[in-house]
């Protein structure tokens, strides 16, 4: 095959003998050879074609170490190549690899021959195989704070703070119409800490009656803001029935939980053990929860929200000390709490609370309150804690307050005209009042807040937040024993993707 191209110019030439036995002009011969020159050309570029089609049969070594191909895809359950994998090399073997620009050319073709799509939500891709079958999208959160209190009569309590509220990677994906899982690290407070971490089931009893299982690290579903995520809530802190009328082991712990949805509400069921860690040399406390809401009125406009929820707690013999210290100001003063002082002895707690609001257009306001019963050994009383809030916002750029009617909890807001594509953003207004009241026992405790507060939403999930708190404590024990009040301001610049 290599001879082809010199075949032709010997037969052009021959071709060609009885024009110059006519003595051509000049002109006539450089057009001729111009011509040969362009024929010969075409002919050796076709041949080099054919030449890299036959040389992955002819050099298998080369073609195996051609870094630009792919490596095979596993085989499915059935033995079969994933359909979204199933793909050929899209180079010839080279001995000088492809550029950089070329490979990425080369397997955005690839990925674009098996039908895997990408679509952009909040600031990530979310990735999907050509058949539907299989999704995953990358998460992040990034919520940084800056804290100053002052005005209190201890100049201990008088601090100015930074502290990055989340710091948090994770995944999350499907299988089909049915398995999904998400896995979430939070690396704030410079510790890498396992937060959501769980697989799980879902499908449809009926038209408008939906059910999930989930098992895993489990975050609670547990009171209005105690059910939202940290990067969701109006406020830079929960209030006082979501971070004191709560299980001992806190927010998250192992175990299993099923969830029903209906049109108008969902209710929960959860047990679980204690929260990761790396103590196997004794029992787990044991946690029951349960938690259901109800929308009876439902528009596109405006929600009426009715809760209720409640815990079982049965402590481990590792788990007994009850001593409870509550931010009442803001999370990152560590000065600046309820406490109810130590406290031992502890076999188990009970809580339950209710909830109750809505909104109306750009209007919203919710009501908590919540008590949890702490039993302690050798026939002492219960130590009851108590607490309630009263809050409320309005976006002033008239978007909907960001409620979410399938969990009854706030996620993130759609934001009508985000400064990213010339607009305002979202501008809320948030106000709140809290109270705790850890004084059943006679080291406990008492304090309440007033909050005032402002949140921007550049988009959906880019937020600039700002709370000014007036607080009071009134502690029996600690460094702080006594009445006490100042003022804290904070600030948040928040991711979520």
């Amino acid at each position: 095959m290599k001879f082809v191209p010199v075949g032709c110019a010997l037969f052009a030439l021959v071709a060609a003998t009885p024009a110059l036995a006519q003595a051509p002009s000049d002109d006539d011969l450089a057009a001729l050879v111009r011509a040969q020159a362009a024929e010969i050309a075409s002919l050796k570029a076709r041949l080099d074609k054919l030449e890299a089609r036959e040389a992955p049969a002819a050099a298998p070594v080369l073609a195996a170490a051609a870094p630009s191909s792919p490596p095979a895809a596993p085989a499915s359950p059935g033995g079969r190549l994933p359909r979204a994998v199933a793909v050929t090399t899209p180079y010839a073997p080279q001995i000088v690899p492809p550029g950089p620009a070329e490979r990425d050319i080369g397997r955005a073709q690839e990925a674009n021959t098996a039908g895997v799509t990408t679509e952009w939500g909040a600031g990530l891709p979310v990735f999907h195989s050509a058949d539907g079958n299989f999704t995953f999208k990358p998460r992040g959160r990034i919520l940084a704070d800056v804290s100053s209190t002052f005005g209190s009569r201890y100049d201990d309590r008088n601090l100015t703070i930074t502290g990055m509220r989340a710091l948090r990677m994770g995944v999350e994906g499907g299988v089909g119409t049915h398995f999904f899982y998400q896995f979430e690290t939070d690396f704030s407070e410079n510790e890498v800490d396992i937060v959501t971490a769980f697989i799980g089931w879902r499908d449809r009893i009926a038209p408008g009656l939906d059910y999930d299982v989930r098992a895993g690290h489990l975050f609670n579903d547990r009171a209005f803001e105690g059910s939202t995520g940290s990067d969701s809530t109006p406020f830079l802190e929960r209030g006082t029935v979501s971070t004191a009328i709560i299980p001992q082991r806190g927010f998250y712990g192992i175990g299993i939980m099923p969830r029903l949805f209906w049109k108008t509400g969902h209710a929960s069921l959860t047990v679980t053990g204690d929260r990761v860690d790396g103590n196997q040399t004794t029992s787990d406390s044991r946690t029951v929860l349960a938690r259901a809401h109800w929308n009876p009125v439902k528009t596109d406009r405006g929600v009426l929200h009715l809760g209720l929820w409640g815990f079982d707690e049965h402590l481990s013999d590792a788990a007994t000390t009850l001593t409870r210290n509550t931010v009442i100001g803001g999370r990152f003063n560590g000065a600046l709490r309820v406490s109810s002082g130590t406290l031992t002895g502890g076999t188990g707690t009970t809580g339950y609370g209710a909830e109750l609001g809505g909104y109306v257009g750009p209007l919203w306001i919710m009501a908590e309150a919540g008590q949890r019963h702490a039993r302690l050994d050798n026939d002492r009383p219960d130590f009851v804690s108590k607490a309630w809030s009263v809050s409320g916002g309005w976006f002033v750029t008239g978007d909907l307050p960001p409620y979410n009617p399938r969990l009854g909890s706030f996620g993130q807001p759609t934001v009508l005209s985000p400064i990213f594509d010339g607009g305002p953003g979202a501008i809320e207004l948030t106000a709140r009042y809290e109270s705790l009241d850890y004084t059943d026992i006679l080291t406990g405790g008492q304090g309440w807040a007033a909050t005032i507060g402002a949140n921007w939403y550049l988009n959906s999930f880019t937020r600039i937040q700002l709370n000014a708190i007036h607080w009071n404590t009134d502690n029996r024990a600690g460094a702080f024993v006594g009445s006490d009040n100042g003022q804290t301001v904070s600030t948040r610049i928040g991711v979520t993707f």
